[in-house]
């Protein structure tokens, strides 16, 4: 795990999913997209808890540089000196499979389509497409 850096104002950020770690190092700051809006964590901010959204967590400065990682649901937690993001599913942008998100996206278009008046069904519709839209923006370097 990243040391964390006292007095020099950077995150320790540490960025897992279950199948492998992606990241382990300092920033500056971390942009989340949290399931309530993106977020950003500075050195020294209150701590917080939120769920991940999809969308990309974008670093600045520190040992990572500014890098991107297209991030779907999971957990963060945000500490005053550190940032861990526990990703169901995480990708660096060139790992993306256009094509495997383009099936995605149609995919939950079909089950917005097929939903009728089932709430549950259009929430799982949404968040299919959310995730396919992102993963896709991401790949592009178009994040929405």
């Amino acid at each position: 795990m990243a040391e964390t850096i006292s007095n020099t104002g950077q995150l320790a950020v540490r960025l897992v999913t279950p199948d492998r770690v992606l990241l382990d190092a300092t920033a500056d700051a971390v942009e989340l997209p949290s399931m309530s809006g993106y977020l950003e964590a500075l050195y020294g901010a209150a701590p917080l808890l939120a769920e991940l959204g999809a969308g990309e967590v974008r670093l600045h400065g520190g040992t990572s540089g500014d890098q991107k990682f297209f991030v779907a649901w999971g957990f963060v937690e945000v500490l005053p000196e550190r940032v861990t993001i526990l990703a169901e599913t995480a990708l660096h942008p060139d790992e993306i499979d256009r094509n495997e998100a383009q099936q995605e996206l149609a995919e939950g278009e079909k089950l917005w389509q097929e939903a009728g008046d089932d709430g549950e069904k259009y929430d799982e519709a949404n968040a299919v497409t959310r995730k396919a839209e992102e993963k896709l923006a991401s790949a592009e370097g178009k994040s929405l």
